[in-house]
């Protein structure tokens, strides 16, 4: 092994702004590790559908293009019999800590540990019960973060405490969240929260790091590709036919920079806490730019179900079965036979809005006794509007089975990505150019010492 690295996953950050920021002088951490890095553009070769972060990552973290991997939706990573990065340090005799990162898998026989994404729910932290308070807490706040009350308790809140009491809480994140909580008085702002999420991520990752000193590290971070899906409108208004409120701009003006600057806080710390033999890299894998092309048709929203398993009983979905929400509209199902799952994709796929010739209200893809759903109305939807499920003839009012996710989406998917490779604090900075997703992953290995086995760059089986 020649270096151990942590590879901050900073999830769909801009080059273009990345580079405004820094320019303007808002952001001296990212600075400082771009100035002492390889730089690098890399290129996800993908458009839509297949341009998705929990694709992207898996290419990352693989080396194997979509076209070879095939994991096409969030929390199937778990199903691809392939190596990860850290997969072939640990077979190599270093160890791994995979904080966050999104759509995981890992072979058996891993040496080191494991916090999936908080969308998932099949992939579990590792070793067993090591992480479970953490995540599950962290995973119900951010599934569930649309909804106006909060589906953690009061005994949640002090388990998880007192577990985070034991794993590196710092002053720092208690004194940036009674400010958060301070500022929110009036309603406002509550959208930082996400901010403080990261901030304990990181206690947890910095706590482990410094105690076992992992040869590989990722640290996974959403927040920001969130801020800039919602926020861009407001941060480039001058882009966008439909203008935010002047009550909405005063509060999200500067919502996608809070976002950069928090990361760039967290960059710092990471700098100062990693040793001249280890390298920080800095991956997006995608990126973002602004999305206009709803401007006409009144913006894009996303809706989702009030509450899944009423949805399905009024659909006339009979049986047992287990509900999971993923992001924003989307969610799981899981029933105990494939005969009883595609009864209930039939049904909620022939929910239409309208009574007559309606607008197809559902996406419900089904694989075995899985099913991958989630409303497909982006447009705006009228008070009066109702649903009917032509499969049983079961109608409702639209707002009573569904809700509208707060904020109107103005940032989309890019190809471009960020990939700095820090070098030494000695170095001028490197222009790298422009390289291929998949080079990430051998690159990441040479700069660990393990080489990449021919197998891991051929198409794998996935698992049964």
């Amino acid at each position: 092994m020649r270096k151990s690295v942590i590879v901050l996953e900073f999830n769909e950050l801009s080059p273009s702004l990345m580079d405004k920021f820094i320019g303007q002088g808002r952001l001296p951490n990212f600075a400082r590790l771009r100035d002492q890095s390889a730089v690098y553009t890399t290129d996800a070769e993908e458009a839509a559908p297949n341009l998705e972060p929990w694709i992207q990552w898996v290419t990352v973290h693989t080396g194997l293009g979509f076209e070879q991997h095939g994991v096409f939706e969030l929390d199937r990573g778990v199903d691809l019999n392939a190596p990860r990065i850290w997969d072939l340090v640990s077979a190599a005799g270093g160890s791994a800590f995979v904080c966050g990162s999104m759509n995981p898998g890992y072979l058996p026989g891993l040496r080191g540990a494991i916090v999936p994404d908080p969308w998932s729910t099949r992939a579990a932290p590792y070793p067993e019960r090591t992480f479970d308070t953490y995540y599950d807490y962290v995973r119900r706040n951010v599934q569930e973060h649309s909804r106006e009350k909060s589906p953690v308790s009061p005994q949640d809140h002090l388990k998880f405490l007192a577990f985070m009491l034991n794993h590196g809480l710092s002053w720092k994140t208690i004194s940036r969240t009674v400010s958060q909580l301070a500022s929110e008085r009036g309603g406002k702002f509550r959208w930082r929260r996400a901010t403080i999420l990261d901030r304990l991520q990181w206690d947890v990752f910095s706590h482990y790091w410094r105690r076992h000193r992992p040869t590989y590290a990722t640290f996974f971070l959403n927040s920001t590709a969130h801020f800039q899906h919602y926020y861009w409108r407001n941060l480039q208004p001058e882009l966008f036919a439909l203008k935010p409120a002047a009550g909405e701009q005063a509060e999200y003006e500067n919502a996608v920079l809070f976002g950069y600057q928090s990361m760039d806080q967290l960059a710092g710390e990471c700098l100062q806490m990693a040793g001249p033999d280890t390298a920080i890299v800095l991956c997006s894998a995608l990126s973002q730019q602004p999305c206009v092309a709803w401007e006409e048709k009144g913006g894009k929203v996303s809706y989702r179900p009030h509450d899944f398993d009423a949805l399905l009983r009024w659909a006339g979905v009979s049986g047992a079965w287990r509900s999971a929400p993923i992001m924003s509209e989307q969610f799981h199902l899981y029933f105990s036979d494939a005969a009883s799952a595609a009864d209930a994709a039939r049904k909620l796929e022939s929910i239409e809005v309208g009574e007559i010739n309606g607008e197809k209200a559902m996406l419900a893809r089904c694989e075995g006794n899985q099913i991958y759903a989630g409303c497909k109305l982006f447009h705006q939807v009228n008070e009066s509007d109702r649903i009917v499920c032509r499969e049983t003839g079961a109608e409702a009012r639209f707002f009573d089975l569904f809700y509208r996710i707060s904020g109107m989406k103005s940032g989309m998917h890019h190809p471009d990505g960020i990939l700095w490779i820090s070098q030494s604090a000695k170095e001028a900075r490197k222009p790298g150019g422009r390289i291929s997703l998949r080079r990430v992953m051998p690159m990441l290995l040479d700069l660990v010492g393990v080489p990449v086995p021919v197998e891991s760059t051929e198409v794998p089986a996935s698992r049964s």
